[in-house]
């Protein structure tokens, strides 16, 4: 586990952001999450900083997730994360579908789950305002 390693704290934050990171990047167009979830990863993730003293209990939440050279820490926000990655996945969507010949809309879109991807996922994407 990264908290329990002898790294410093930077490097730390840093093996967070380049294992845990991506692995939930990745999952957040395949699989149905809903936000209160992702907040819980959020939560667990500070729980986890506080409980390895790498986060006091009574600092500034916000701070964590500061770019380390504006004075933060420079972990990544799940939420946030989870937010870029939709906004993406929509607008890969949309360019896909003004290539695609012949005559498609958001609609049919909705009803047909092109490139592989969930009803549920295209929805979501689809409602998410970029």
């Amino acid at each position: 586990m990264i908290l329990k390693s002898e790294l410093k704290a930077t490097n730390k934050i840093t093996a967070i952001g380049a294992l845990a990171v991506p692995v939930l990047r990745y999952s957040f167009g395949i699989i149905n999450w809903r936000i209160e979830e992702i907040k819980q990863i959020d939560r667990k993730t500070r729980k986890m900083l506080t409980i390895y003293k790498m986060h006091h209990p009574k600092s500034d939440i916000d701070r964590l997730y500061v770019k380390r050279k504006e004075g933060g820490r420079g972990l990544v926000q799940i939420e946030t994360a989870y937010k870029e990655e939709i906004i993406k996945l929509k607008r890969s969507l949309r360019k896909n579908l003004e290539a695609v010949p012949g005559k498609h809309s958001i609609d049919s879109l909705q009803k047909t789950a092109i490139l592989g991807t969930s009803h549920i996922i295209v929805r979501k994407v689809l409602q998410c305002e970029a």
